[in-house]
């Protein structure tokens, strides 16, 4: 019913900048809540931000001032901006949606991944 895709992943040298966006399509209500995601190499799945439905947003220490999530209802988009990116940023990047259907249902909908690669 409903589906996220990633996208804005690349490679980018230390100290640079990239927006991830995540759209989610099919049939939708509203979105509850964004989460985005990230496994290093070698690495555990950790939580990098999160956005409620009333814009309340928290983050990984390890990003803290650096990344900024946003949503916009309109597009039912979130973003993921991402500076003064550094080698262990590197990852793939998930989003994950708590979605409610025209339905009235909640599910948890995860995205395919999008590989930020970060390289001098």
């Amino acid at each position: 019913q409903v589906q996220l895709v990633e996208s804005g992943g690349g490679l980018v040298q230390p100290g640079g900048s990239l927006r991830l966006s995540c759209v989610a399509s099919g049939s939708i209500f509203s979105i509850n809540a964004m989460n985005w995601y990230r496994q290093a190499p070698g690495k555990e799945r950790e939580l990098v931000a999160s956005i409620t439905s009333s814009d309340r947003t928290n983050y990984a220490d390890s990003v803290k001032g650096r990344f900024t999530i946003s949503r916009d209802n309109a597009k039912n988009t979130v973003y993921l901006q991402m500076n003064s990116l550094k080698l262990e940023d590197t990852a793939v990047y998930n989003c994950k949606g708590v979605v409610i259907t025209t339905t009235h249902s909640y599910l948890e909908v995860w995205g395919q991944g999008t590989l930020v690669t970060v390289s001098s």
